[in-house]
């Protein structure tokens, strides 16, 4: 079997999954270069890694660089995504800074992995709420057609970094405590609170949020429709990890409940889980850790004609960003891509 030369690159609670993901998946790696800011050791999954600082030089004789996902300006992806594509990497990056690059496929791999073909050597991981969105919507897409998607996300501390995390920790232990809750990461206490609140306001969709505003180009580009009309509204909510969705969509024609049902239970990496009288639904706290999209909820919308709502969780750390970007890799030896 072929082996590969792989760097990660970047090793917050992304680049750290990425690794455990590569070690648990058994990934053809000849060697892994683990990459950030500065050089340092890291203790990750229970191994310990020397960080190389990363340069020009870093990405010497890379087969694969997975970015984890540091964006703007300043990014890493920015910053040396083409310079590892010039030295013969391929780049998977998690990153929002190219997804909507007509160079860059964008690409979930149970969904569209025909888009890798011709791939010029940079291919971009999508948001971790339009992953698990169109994990659930794409079988039911290929049958009826989404026409419009109506979706409200309740997102985990996780998707903003261990900052967060510790926040929301510390927060309770401070209201449990008789203390006062301080709030750095965010605006305002997320401690038994949500806040309508993701990313930046934005001038594409006015009035908006950038996460909310990435659900709606990312989704059309992945399922291949400019025309799909979608709204959503993100909420940030206090949970530790994995994101959850409502989602209501209408489609061209009528797709009954027990269609869609028998549609995604043949969905790989979908798992429903829809027993609403025994009180059998998706959770986050089920979700967290596990590699599938879950989905549950699933009714007919009588409000409109030829509508569903429906309910899905996943852990937006692994399908939401590592997982994701390993099985594009996966996808793309497979393919023979790579």
């Amino acid at each position: 079997m072929k082996t590969y030369v792989v760097a990660v690159v970047g090793v917050g609670a992304v680049g750290a999954e990425m690794l455990k993901v590569l070690a648990e998946r058994k990934f053809p790696a000849k060697s892994i270069r683990v990459l950030a800011r500065t050089a340092r050791t890291e203790e990750i999954a229970g191994r310990t890694w020397q960080v190389e600082a990363t340069s020009e030089k870093a990405f010497d004789g890379v087969d694969i660089a997975l970015f984890a996902g540091t964006e703007g300006d300043k990014g890493a992806s920015q910053t040396f995504g083409w310079l590892a594509v010039q030295k013969g990497a391929i780049v998977i990056d998690n990153g929002d800074d190219f997804r909507m690059d007509p160079r860059v496929p964008l690409v979930v791999p149970e969904i569209n992995a025909e888009a890798l073909r011709g791939h010029q050597g940079f291919i971009a991981n999508p948001n971790c709420s339009t992953v698990q969105m169109v994990m659930v919507l794409a079988p039911l897409h290929r049958v009826a057609r989404v026409r419009r998607i109506v979706a409200s996300t309740y997102q985990a501390v996780s998707g903003t970094g261990k900052q967060a995390i510790d926040e929301l920790a510390n927060q309770v232990k401070a209201i449990h405590d008789g203390g006062r809750p301080e709030a750095k990461v965010y605006p305002h206490q997320i401690a038994f609170n949500v806040l309508p609140h993701i990313g930046r306001p934005t001038d594409e969709m006015p009035g908006y949020y950038t996460e909310e505003a990435k659900m709606r180009r990312e989704t059309r580009k992945i399922l291949g429709d400019p025309e799909i009309a979608v709204t959503a509204t993100c909420v940030r909510v206090p949970v530790f990890n994995a994101h959850s969705e409502t989602i209501n969509a209408q489609f061209e024609k009528k797709i009954t409940a027990d269609q869609a049902r028998e549609l995604l239970r043949a969905m790989p990496g979908v798992v429903v889980v829809d027993d609403p009288a025994k009180a059998t639904y998706p959770m986050p706290i089920d979700a967290s850790g596990k590699d599938p999209v879950y989905v549950g909820r699933i009714r007919e919308d009588t409000s409109a004609e030829n509508c569903l709502d429906l309910f899905c969780v996943s852990d937006n750390i692994r399908k939401g960003a590592a997982l994701n970007a390993v099985q594009i890799a996966e996808k793309m030896i497979e393919m023979g891509l790579i």
